[in-house]
């Protein structure tokens, strides 16, 4: 079996080569798919990339024996998953790798926000000691809104509990049992989005979620809300959020992942098939980089020491079962 890995780091390759299975041929590379590394694919049987290799149609087309894509990743918005299935290929995920890493990571932005802890490092760092302009909000009592409830969004719930914030829920497949323990409402969409005063989104990348943020729904959000994304950059229409930054309807956001995020990675100029739209985005998202109230880290949330080993292992799973079985762990197209 022909193995190939895109986008590790160096201390990776050590790691995983103890727990693959013997007698195949692995490649470690780090940088992710592009015109350096495409005749790699040819003879490439299991292809394991990251989230920014865009494993598109054309990529699959000059892989003619590829049959596992095993992604270090839950989603899969990065893979033409209809080249795939036309082709026989299977894909395998990492369905769970670090709820709590993601859910800890929300948090961190939210109270960056609410306590307005960047631009008051930034003034001290400066040498200047004063606390005008730095107000910011208690949690306690807030209402926070999780729109998609699965292992992330619950592990969120639990933490914004244990500030006292009354949460409410929405997911079109509720888990009521769960909510009663917790103690937590669902409600519609619409209605989440008139309460909260924190909205944040644990939701897919899905076309039926495309732009699920967007001007008429942030319309239906309280004037001050705060928005909170550490799920995929594809939820929320950057333009749209600007204006309503810019007005002032909108107070602030966390941001961990930003629509266009693939154009904005450095190697842009590697890649053919960047959209118009995607650069649009691109545009809008360097935009939100220069504003105060916005806070943007680097798709960093799932970045943990425990997270990342979780990560390797599930992956080193899968292969293993795709070498001894023919069918990998953990099949999102089954």
């Amino acid at each position: 079996m022909n193995v190939v890995f895109l986008e590790l780091e160096a201390w990776e390759r050590p790691y995983l080569e103890e727990r693959l299975p013997a007698g195949h041929q692995y490649t470690f590379l780090e940088q992710p798919v592009c015109a350096d590394n495409a005749g790699l694919l040819a003879a490439c049987d299991v292809l394991s990339p990251f989230i920014f290799s865009r494993v598109s149609k054309e990529v699959l087309a000059s892989a003619a024996q590829l049959k596992l894509i095993s992604t270090r990743s839950t989603g899969f918005d990065h893979i033409d998953l209809a080249a795939a299935k036309a082709r026989g290929i299977q894909i395998a995920n990492v369905p769970e790798y670090g709820s709590n890493t993601v859910a800890e990571h929300t948090f961190a932005l939210l109270l960056a926000l609410s306590r307005r802890i960047i631009p008051a490092y930034i003034r001290t760092r400066g040498g200047r000691f004063t606390t005008i302009g730095l107000r910011g909000f208690d949690l306690r009592g807030k209402v926070l809104g999780v729109i998609g409830t699965g292992n992330i969004g619950l592990h969120v719930i639990r933490m914004a509990l244990s500030f006292g914030m009354v949460v409410i829920a929405y997911d079109p497949f509720p888990r009521q049992t769960l909510a009663d323990v917790l103690g937590f409402q669902y409600c519609t969409f619409d209605e989440l989005l008139g309460k909260s005063d924190v909205v944040t989104l644990h939701c897919p990348a899905t076309p039926q979620n495309k732009h699920l943020i967007n001007a008429e729904t942030l319309t239906k959000m309280r004037r001050g809300t705060v928005i909170l994304n550490t799920s995929r950059g594809s939820l929320i229409n950057t333009h749209d959020l600007l204006a309503a930054l810019h007005s002032g309807h909108i107070s602030g956001a966390g941001l961990d992942v930003l629509d266009g995020e693939g154009a904005i990675k450095e190697d842009v100029e590697l890649r053919k098939d960047i959209a118009r739209e995607e650069l649009l985005a691109a545009v809008d998202a360097h935009r939100l980089l220069t504003r105060e109230d916005v806070i943007v880290t680097p798709h960093n949330a799932f970045n943990s020491e425990e997270s990342v080993r979780r990560i390797l292992d599930t992956t080193a799973k899968n292969i293993r079962s795709f070498c001894e079985t023919g069918k990998a762990a953990n099949l999102v197209n089954a």
